[in-house]
This record gives C-alpha cells, structure tokens and sequence, in this order.
C-alpha cells in the first residue's frame, strides 16, 4: 500500500495483540472512498496474507485500519 500512510495504533488496540502475528496500523485519509479502501485493502488481503482486524472511522473521513497475518519462519512453504 503505497499511497496509505502507516500510523500509529488507537488508544485500546494495543492491548489485544498477540506475539503469533504481525500486526500493520494504516491510516487512510478522507480523500479515499470506501470502495478506494475496499478494493486496496482487498489487494493486500490477496496478494500479501493481510486480513483485517479493525477500522475506526473518525469526524474528518478518515479511517484508521489494523491488518494483520500469521508469522512465518524463514524457509517455511505455505500449505497447498
């Protein structure tokens, strides 16, 4: 996601990560539509092994988005 600024996480997310994935806080500005954010958010989905754990949607437009995946050891295949 090249045009999506990464920021910082929300106060009261922090305190559900788990050590078993990687954790990614996105901001997305109002600029972006929902559809924008859906169709991007579902390019990381896809391609990257991204899922999407939460959004907060502020007065301005913008969004604040948590991604997440499993974390894999080098040299570790995924599953066919």
């Amino acid at each position: 996601m090249t045009t999506v600024a990464r920021g910082r996480m929300p106060a009261g997310w922090a305190g559900d990560l788990s050590d078993e994935y990687e954790w990614v806080p996105l901001k997305l500005p109002p600029d972006v539509t929902r559809l924008s954010a859906s169709v991007r958010l579902s390019i990381e989905a896809q391609y990257r092994g991204w899922e999407l754990t939460r959004v907060r949607l502020y007065t301005d437009g913008s969004r604040r988005v948590l991604l997440r995946r499993k974390k894999t050891t080098l040299g570790e295949q995924p599953a066919l």
